[in-house]
């Protein structure tokens, strides 16, 4: 096919990084963006050479030389965008979480199928060397049945602010920022077992800490002080193949530094795959510790968003299975929802 035709929806900081992938690609024409702020808009189609801009994606979808859209903006625009998208006849990469709950995600799947076109979500972290190095580790069997696995994304002073801290449009705090990637990776890794219960916590006692100084601090694009989402998350996730997943996860926390860990256990080894591979197992009658030496920007944040978005113009240019189907998405969205379900009720939750 020819050049495969991109639109933006949401000009923030995430879609930065899916350009970064757009713009490597031969084969792909970015000639739309839309976002709700004109002025940031105008600036990014001069930034990247974007020829329509929009304010209004409905307008921008009636564009008939659109193959398909990256979905970038707001968590609560996810789902009507997308779906938008998917019902005029267009392919959607869509940022994660897929939407704000697994009810708009299940629309979005079913949306997708009715259309016949290609809905991926945006799991990035999947692409990265690391990940992919261990799931082939796990496909050959090199750890065995794998029965429990620990991971975590914690931030001493890390609240965005604006929108990120503005349930209405996120959905949630670090839990539905955060653990997404983490919850998708063990998910992922250890062969997409269902969840069937879950056990959580949340807390919301410290706020953005917003009077810290000394320390460099990441804030959205639209930022403001308003918050009412969760500092802090813990749960107990259980598997329809007995796997047992503790995660926890934060934006502020009274920790000494920011931390970053995926643990999984078989019954033939162990492996971190963060902060470092490293890889746990016996062997000639000894215990024996291995690290794969792998490329150091391999699993890097921009790494991943090029292999990502180079991924998803394979699906729609070469017929490519897509690695990240919209139902990986709602199926994190049912796991979210438990979450947040059973720290409100403290119970837990049978999914």
């Amino acid at each position: 096919m020819d050049k495969v035709k991109i639109g933006v929806i949401g000009t923030g900081s995430i879609s930065n990084l899916h350009m970064a992938g757009y713009n490597r690609l031969e084969n792909v024409e970015v000639i739309a963006a839309c976002d709700i702020n004109e002025e940031r808009v105008r600036k990014f189609a001069e930034t990247y050479h974007i020829a329509n801009t929009f304010t209004d994606y409905n307008e921008m979808l009636k564009m008939e030389e659109l193959d398909a859209v990256s979905v970038t903006a707001w968590n609560n625009v996810h789902a009507p965008a997308s779906i938008a998208a998917l019902n005029a006849g267009k392919h959607v990469l869509c940022e994660k979480p897929l939407a704000l709950n697994a009810d708009e995600a299940l629309g979005m799947v079913e949306t997708s199928k009715k259309n016949g076109k290609i809905l991926m979500v945006g799991f990035c972290r999947r692409f990265g060397e690391n990940a992919v190095s261990l799931k082939e580790m796990i496909a050959k069997g090199d750890l065995g049945q794998i029965y429990y696995a620990k991971t975590g994304c914690l931030r001493r002073c890390g609240n965005p602010g604006g929108w990120f801290s503005d349930r209405s449009k996120s959905g949630g705090g670090p839990v539905i920022d955060l653990g997404v990637h983490m919850i998708d990776l063990v998910r992922y890794l250890s062969g997409k077992p269902r969840a069937v219960s879950v056990m959580a916590s949340t807390f919301d006692h410290m706020g953005m800490r917003t009077e810290v100084k000394g320390i460099t601090k990441y804030n959205s694009a639209d930022y403001s002080e308003y918050n009412d989402v969760e500092d802090c998350a813990t749960a107990l996730i259980r598997f329809e193949n007995g796997m047992t997943l503790f995660f926890e996860t934060s934006w502020v926390q009274n920790i000494k530094e920011d931390s970053l860990y995926l643990e999984l256990f078989g019954d033939k080894a162990g492996v971190t795959m963060e902060p470092e591979f490293e890889i746990y197992e016996s062997k000639y009658n000894y215990l024996r510790n291995t690290k794969p030496v792998l490329n150091a920007e391999g699993s890097g944040f921009e790494h991943n968003f090029i292999e990502e978005i180079k991924h998803f113009i394979n699906c729609i240019a070469d017929g490519a299975i897509c690695l990240n189907p919209a139902e990986d998405g709602l199926e994190l969205m049912r796991i979210i929802d438990a979450i947040y379900q059973s720290a409100k009720t403290g119970h837990e939750v049978l999914i």
